[in-house]
């Protein structure tokens, strides 16, 4: 009997098919929720929200923001020097 290694073990996100397939469904899901907004009633309080599509647009240039905020405002001020803990 072969004792178990974790390098014997296959985990579902190991394999390449089950993560093109778990690629491919989130795609047909994005997809899918693109499509049915245009055929969704949205009661809406600012005329910008009427626009197709403006939430994932809202969304994907705040999370750039986000992102960008962090890298170039506040990773600088929270940084230390390589030899801090030295």
């Amino acid at each position: 009997m072969k004792p178990e290694n974790s390098e014997d073990k296959k985990y579902l996100f190991d394999k390449p098919a089950s993560m093109k397939i778990l690629a491919w469904s989130f795609l047909l899901s994005l997809v899918l929720l693109l499509a049915l907004e245009f055929f969704i009633h949205k009661h809406t309080h600012f005329p910008s929200e009427e626009w197709p599509e403006f939430y994932c647009v809202f969304a994907f240039v705040a999370f750039v923001a986000l992102v960008l905020s962090a890298k170039y405002i506040l990773r600088p001020l929270v940084k230390r020097r390589e030899d801090y803990y030295d």
